[in-house]
């Protein structure tokens, strides 16, 4: 083999993992929650900064919180309790999700609870 050959082959490596590196960097935001919680989506709770990602899986539960404008850390929050239990809690500064949580709910009603900065949502019992 030249080593035309071997340049043009490197090159076309150099270019495909250019290529998936850029498309991780611009995953969309319900991707990222879908790769932190497992099972099928049930439910977004959106509010003015944010959504809460509600996912469910046999008798689980699983709930990020995802800002509108990641990439600023800032003040957020998820909270997922199954009724007739303590709620499990991810609070912090993040720039891009809080949580995942997870809960094992059974075949109890759940409710969430999701905050970006001062703007918050709240379920109410839901998924009975």
């Amino acid at each position: 083999m030249d080593r035309g050959a071997i340049r043009r082959r490197l090159a076309a490596g150099v270019a495909v993992l250019t290529a998936s590196g850029l498309l991780a960097l611009v995953a969309p935001a319900d991707a990222q929650a879908a790769t932190s919680c497992s099972g099928r989506k049930v439910r977004t709770l959106p509010f003015a900064t944010g959504a809460v990602h509600v996912y469910k899986r046999g008798g689980y539960v699983c709930a990020v919180t995802l800002p509108d404008a990641p990439g600023t850390r800032r003040d957020m929050s998820v909270s997922v309790q199954a009724r007739g239990s303590r709620p499990v809690v991810d609070r912090g500064r993040y720039s891009h999700r809080a949580g995942p949580v997870t809960v094992h709910a059974g075949h109890r009603c759940v409710w969430i609870k999701g905050s970006v900065g001062r703007k918050a949502v709240s379920s109410g019992w839901i998924l009975c």
